[in-house]
C-alpha cells in the first residue's frame, strides 16, 4: 500500500477521509470526536506460531520501519524471531504485536496495524493481550519506547495507562547517523520510554 501523495510505503491513515499516507505527508492537527472516524470490522487475535506468519511479520517490519531489527531499551531485536500474536480479518494477517520477556518486564517491541484497518481498535486489542500475558507469567510492568516524532503513537500508549519515565535524547538519530525526518516532517531524535505498572 503506498502513500497517495508519493510511492512511499503508507503507514497511517486519515482519520477524516481515510487516505492512506507515509510519515511525511502525515499531518498532526487537532479533531473533534465528530471527525474521527472510526471503523467496525471484525477480526481475531492469536500467537503468531507458523513461518508464514512470521514471513508476514517481517513483510510488516519492512513496510513500517525499513529494517528487520529494532533498537528499544538499549537492546537490539530482531522483530520476526520474537514472540507475537497476529490480529486476522479473516485469513488476511492486518496486524501485529512482538514482544520480549526480562525478569521483570515485557517490553513491547513492535505494534502495527494496516493502515486501511487503523481506529478500529486493533492495535488497543493486540496491546491488552501481551498485557494479559504479561500479567500471567507475573511480570511487574509492561514497556514500550517511541520516537519523539511519533505523537500518535504516544497518544496511543497513554490512553492504555503508559506514563513516560524516561526520555534518551539523541539515541535514535546517534542509530542511523543523522538527524531523518519523521511524522508531519518532525526530527527524528529521541526515544521515549513508557511504562505501565501492572498490579
Amino acid at each position: 500500500m503506498s502513500c497517495k501523495y508519493c510511492e512511499n510505503d503508507a503507514i497511517y491513515r486519515c482519520n477524516v477521509c481515510g487516505t492512506l499516507t507515509c510519515t511525511e505527508h502525515t499531518k498532526l492537527q487537532t479533531l473533534c470526536p465528530t471527525c474521527t472516524k472510526k471503523t467496525t470490522l471484525n477480526y481475531s487475535i492469536n500467537k503468531a506460531t507458523l513461518n508464514k506468519e512470521k514471513k508476514k511479520i517481517q513483510q510488516f517490519v519492512k513496510q513500517f520501519w525499513g529494517e528487520q531489527e529494532q533498537l528499544t531499551f538499549n537492546k537490539k531485536f530482531t522483530v520476526a524471531q520474537l514472540p507475537a500474536y497476529v490480529a486476522k480479518s479473516g485469513k488476511a494477517i492486518i496486524g501485529f504485536i512482538s514482544f520480549a520477556e526480562t525478569k521483570d518486564t515485557i517490553i513491547i517491541v513492535a505494534l502495527s496495524v494496516l493502515p486501511k484497518y487503523q481506529n478500529a481498535g486493533i492495535g488497543k486489542s493486540l496491546t491488552k493481550k501481551v498485557e494479559t500475558e504479561a500479567k500471567r507469567l507475573r511480570k511487574k510492568k509492561l514497556l514500550v519506547s517511541t520516537s519523539n516524532d511519533d505523537l500518535p503513537a504516544l497518544a496511543f500508549y497513554q490512553h492504555l495507562g503508559f506514563q513516560i519515565y524516561e526520555v534518551k535524547p539523541n539515541i535514535i538519530a546517534k542509530k542511523h547517523g543523522s538527524v531523518l525526518k519523521g511524522i508531519s516532517r518532525l526530527p527524528i531524535r529521541d526515544e521515549l520510554r513508557l511504562q505501565k505498572n501492572l498490579k
